[in-house]
């Protein structure tokens, strides 16, 4: 595609479809048309090559255009369609059955969706449902969803307020906090929601111990777990499951992004055998036309065939090691900007001295060929989340390009800030 092309195909999303992302991903060096995916890399249009460290907030946890799952889809094309949701499906049995074959403990059931939001939506539904309590409790930082129940419950108050008055009964407290979550759950409470690692917030990890201390005070007052593993979910941790790391069974679990294996999107919730008698009250309760479609349960098995046969959990443990070991040296080298490096298996965030490095940082790497942004609840917090099939030699890129990049953030503060940094453009990696 020429440059005039391109240059034509921006502006029509500008008028179309968001006028203001457009501006802001400009500001910030990422007014890039994806053409060209594969692996850990995705090309631009005008063929500029980046390593992708976004991967819309963990979507393609087995790479991009991933050529077994792309198989799969094309296989199941030759027969398959959405399906009629309203009838039983061959392609949900098979995936839900997998799923419950994976997952931890009695989680048996499963309600599929089109969006991670939908699912969570569902979770607290059945949650109120099934304890016929109101009281839900989630925690500042959280991000679950922009949907009805799901808006309720995140956790940055910008997202929330021009809609107010939300749903009724629904509590935040610290992330991390034990005593105050304590204080919170009551005898009306249904259930605590929590990300056993916050993505949107910071990629915080909480103390250990945390997540088995939120199971035992939800176990002696009644209240439902429910845990959302759509970002830390299928291996991106280092485990299948982010719950493992403390051996938790939550109530129910939601899922998502990677599942799909970034080609068809399905999502879903898991649940205990118990929680399934509300659904014998009220089969038809909660209805998806998109979701758990025929072609997305293809996709999905394939998906989590691939994550456990070429044991990407144990990939992403070895290549977060190597992020680790070039962290501190960055940490040591540049210590004027980047605070504090916050990582477990390839969820890794970078927190900086100030708010605004995170918007000039995502310039800088996108000029080394690096695609990176800040976490959308913390401005301070830079979010790597590779695809979990990036190879040592794409990891040391990766450190390369942060270790100019931060070079890049200190130096133009003394000679006028942003602004100069932008007459510095260095040639991308292409290929």
């Amino acid at each position: 595609m020429s440059y005039g092309e391109k240059a034509a195909a921006l502006q029509r999303f500008g008028e179309h479809v968001n006028p203001m992302k457009l501006r802001t991903l400009r500001h910030a060096g990422l007014d890039i048309l994806e053409a060209r995916r594969e692996g850990a890399r995705v090309w631009d249009e005008d063929g500029r090559c980046f390593i992708d460290c976004v991967t819309a907030a963990g979507c393609f946890n087995v790479g991009r255009r991933n050529p077994a799952v792309v198989a799969r889809l094309q296989q199941a094309l030759a027969d398959l369609d959405i399906g009629t949701f309203l009838l039983c499906s061959r392609a949900k049995a098979d995936l839900a059955a997998r799923l419950a074959e994976l997952l931890p403990g009695d989680l048996q059931y499963a309600m599929f969706g089109a969006g991670g939001g939908e699912v969570v939506d569902f979770a607290l539904k059945l949650a109120r449902g099934y304890t016929r309590r109101p009281g839900i409790v989630s925690a500042k930082g959280a991000y679950h969803g922009h949907t009805g129940f799901a808006l309720s419950a995140i956790g940055r108050p910008q997202y929330r307020e021009p809609f107010e008055p939300l749903l009724p009964h629904f509590t935040q407290v610290p992330y991390g906090d034990l005593a105050a979550l304590a204080e919170a759950v009551g005898p009306a409470t249904a259930a605590v929601i929590l990300e056993p690692i916050q993505g949107e917030g910071g990629i915080r990890i909480p103390p250990q111990g945390y997540m088995a201390g939120v199971r035992r005070l939800c176990d002696e007052r009644g209240a439902l777990l429910i845990l959302d593993e759509i970002q830390t979910g299928f291996g991106r941790t280092g485990r299948l499951w982010a719950c493992e790391h403390e051996g938790v069974v939550p109530d129910v679990i939601t899922l998502g992004k990677s599942l799909g294996g970034g080609l068809y999107p399905i999502t879903a919730a898991c649940f205990r055998a118990p929680l399934g008698d509300f659904l014998m009250a009220h089969p038809f309760v909660h209805l998806s036309t998109f979701g758990g479609a025929d072609l997305g349960c293809a996709v999905g098995l394939a998906t989590i065939d691939y994550i456990v046969e070429h044991d990407l959990p144990g990939h992403a443990e070895q290549m977060g090691e190597r992020f680790r070991t070039g962290f501190a040296t960055l940490l040591a080298r540049h210590g004027a900007v980047l605070r504090e490096v916050r990582q477990r298996g390839l969820m890794m965030g970078l927190q900086f001295t100030d708010d605004s490095h995170g918007p000039r940082l995502s310039y800088e790497l996108a000029q080394r060929g690096v695609l990176a942004i800040y976490t959308g609840n913390d401005p301070s917090v830079m979010r790597l989340q590779p695809a979990l099939v990036i190879e040592p030699a794409e990891v040391d890129t990766v450190l390369e390009a942060l270790d100019g990049a931060l070079a890049a953030l200190a130096a133009p503060a003394a000679e006028g800030g942003i602004a100069v940094a932008r007459t510095r453009r260095r040639p991308l990696a292409s290929e």
